[in-house]
């Protein structure tokens, strides 16, 4: 199979992956995967063009979200955004409540319960943000139109085209950040509901995530030097393994061009030597990562880690109720996994998943940026859960004050440690943030007790949030 064809095939699974979702797509996702198609996938935009029209998917349905939430543009007038977004917020979970009772019932309109839902939640984010709910005023009043004809111009910005005018003024700049890739937004299912699962597992339950980007793979050994290079009081220092411990406060004041020790737990980077990894390694996975240096690193280059469902939302793939990013079957051939845990390989060495991304089970255990819970699934939002945040507010303050989390934080992907299987997509264990590895000292606190006597690699990898902009902002 020659390139052009492997990328039109990869380019069709993410339109199959929309189209499992809802028979539609809105003009924003027509232009993100047309941006997709450009950059990723190499085509002209003609020819994407003709791939998406050929898939059968829908592109530009344009609905009235104040009619979908039984509102009225009358009666949100003269109210203040807390109040609008009260009663956004009011009507969205009852309607959203009555579509999950409803089961697998068919809809008057012709969609599923699912993408009914899927409809709700577009119309609270639009609702419920001033910005978007202005726009989406103006359309209603200035066309008077439900649907909007699928055949408008679309501009494909590039990174480099990004301080460019557009002639369009009401064009979206939607340019996928480089070694990134578009997850979208959707429900899918998360957990396990086996039997055989283990209860930090269950249940097995829907969840609703907005779209985001994520890294192709993990942050690498050579990325993570350049991070060190660029903020030194990251840096490891000779003198940890000769410091009696009560006694390093006191010589890191003096010495302060080094990681605090508060923030790991002696063996940070202990594969590299000093603060330069082994030579032929610059391409492997960074290992023996804080939570702290993690969330560091993400600061630094723009992004933050993802959140629980974020992962495993793009480990999936698209696919549901499937144990791999590929399917139900272990194939030796798909992931880096093996008995010696210590063992790690270049990132991209194995086939991407149906979104693009590589390495999302073996290699490496990846950081989250959610607290651990143990049975956070019986009682998890809906809608872009995040363990230990309650609000956007407590999110943004857990972005900017990492520093002062104790709590043990989701670890995901990786290999399992009682054979040389890999993990599953839904397998998730916990730790202390200034853990560096995952080993039998740690078990009995977060590993039911059991005792391993192997040492699993964790690094991390990194998202971020989808700022779509119009020309006339």
């Amino acid at each position: 199979m020659n390139q052009e064809n492997t990328e039109r095939e990869e380019f069709i699974s993410v339109i199959n992956t929309l189209k499992g979702l809802s028979s539609t797509i809105t003009d924003e996702q027509r232009k993100g995967l047309l941006q997709q198609a450009v950059q990723q996938h190499g085509f002209s935009v003609d020819e994407a063009k003709d791939i998406l029209v050929a898939s059968g998917l829908a592109v530009n349905e344009t609905i009235n979200y104040f009619e979908v939430l039984e509102l009225s543009i009358e009666e949100l007038q003269d109210q203040s955004d807390e109040q609008i977004n009260t009663l956004v917020d009011e009507v969205h979970k009852r309607l959203y409540s009555a579509s999950l009772r409803a089961g697998g019932l068919p809809r008057p309109d012709g969609r599923t319960q699912e993408q009914w839902r899927i409809v709700l939640n577009q119309a609270r984010e639009t609702l419920a943000n001033p910005h978007k709910r202005l726009k989406h005023i103006a359309k209603i009043q200035n066309e008077n139109l439900h649907y909007v004809d699928s055949t408008v111009n679309v501009d494909i910005i590039s990174p480099k085209q990004d301080e460019n005018p557009v002639d369009d003024p009401t064009a979206l700049r939607v340019s996928i950040p480089e070694d990134m890739v578009l997850i979208p937004a959707g429900e899918f299912q998360m957990g396990n509901g086996s039997e055989k699962a283990s209860d930090r597992e269950k249940p097995a339950h829907t969840v609703y995530v907005d779209a985001f980007y994520m890294d192709k793979y993990p942050v690498t050994n050579q990325q993570f030097q350049m991070f060190l290079e660029a903020n030194p009081l990251w840096c490891k220092s000779y003198k940890w393994q000769w410091l009696d411990p009560a006694k390093w406060h006191e010589w890191h004041k003096e010495n302060p061009l080094s990681i605090n020790r508060k923030f790991h737990d002696g063996d940070y980077l202990k594969k590299w030597k000093w603060n330069y990894y082994e030579q032929g390694t610059g391409d492997f996975p960074v290992t023996h990562v804080s939570w702290y240096a993690a969330m560091a690193y993400a600061e630094w280059v723009g992004k933050r880690l993802p959140t629980e469902a974020e992962w495993e939302k793009a480990a999936r793939g698209g696919l549901t109720g499937q144990k791999y990013p590929w399917g139900n079957t272990l194939d030796s051939n798909k992931v880096h996994s093996g008995s010696d845990l210590s063992i790690t390989n270049s990132v991209g060495k194995y086939p991407a998943n149906n979104y693009g991304l590589y390495d999302m089970v073996g290699n490496v255990w990846e950081w989250c940026l959610d607290e651990y819970l143990h049975n956070y699934y019986a009682s998890s939002p809906l809608q872009n859960p995040v363990a230990g945040v309650d609000m956007k507010e407590d999110f943004q303050f857990l972005i900017n004050n990492y520093r002062l989390i104790n709590t043990d934080r989701v670890l995901r992907g990786g290999t399992m440690f009682t054979s040389s299987k890999p993990s599953q997509t839904t397998t998730r264990w916990g730790g202390v943030p200034f853990i560096t590895s995952i080993r039998a000292s740690y078990s009995t606190k977060f590993l039911d007790s059991l005792s391993f006597s192997v040492i699993a690699n964790i690094g991390f990898r990194c998202v971020k949030n989808i700022d779509i902009k119009s020309e006339s902002d």
